[in-house]
């Protein structure tokens, strides 16, 4: 029903934003990607919208991507996960790392959420496959083997998802498992 606001941002409280549209403030529950990346107090803003509907309130969530709506819609369509618990899933992981985690089928990624369990994890693996997985990381992104084992090291030592996918980034497409872990130890200590 409502797709896209656009307005000026008049309150930050994470999760929660609001967006006045011409005199009329819309509340709207943000992932914390989203969150980071919106502009200062009385800036102009625009965020894509999800309206859900229940019997006991009507919510209107906001994403500053497409692919962050289409990652949502993609997981409230799993049985027992609700938009809590996909705001949740995408405030603690990036769109692409969801996509590499379904694709990989790595459920230990999931499991740091807060919220999702182990049977959870699993359930969101299973029904994403094919769904979300492939099409949003693409072929171009995909990560090799070698890549997937530094990215696992790298978080068995206590580095961040993001920090550790971003260590990555600066590395040779074709680098072995133990000198990637070098090469990215090193970018991380800077």
């Amino acid at each position: 029903m409502i797709g896209r606001l656009t307005g000026t941002l008049s309150e930050k409280n994470p999760p929660q934003v609001l967006v006045d549209c011409h005199g009329v403030g819309y509340e709207v529950d943000v992932p914390m990607s989203t969150f980071y990346n919106l502009p200062g107090l009385g800036e102009k803003v625009s965020l894509l919208t999800h309206f859900v509907v229940r019997e006991d309130a009507q919510i209107l969530f906001g994403f500053g991507s497409a692919a962050e709506r289409g990652a949502f819609r993609q997981l409230i369509r799993i049985s027992g996960v609700g938009p809590r618990t996909a705001l949740s899933v995408l405030s603690g992981m990036s769109v692409g790392d969801i996509a590499h985690a379904v694709t990989a089928q790595d459920a230990s990624r999931l499991i740091k959420i807060p919220g999702i369990g182990k049977k959870t994890a699993e359930r969101l693996l299973l029904e994403l496959k094919g769904r979300l997985g492939a099409d949003i990381a693409g072929p171009a992104h995909a990560a090799t083997d070698a890549q997937a084992d530094i990215l696992q090291a790298l978080v068995a030592l206590g580095y961040s998802d993001r920090e550790a996918a971003a260590s990555l980034k600066a590395l040779p497409q074709d680098v072995g498992v133990s000198e990637g872990i070098k090469l990215a130890l090193k970018s991380l200590a800077k």
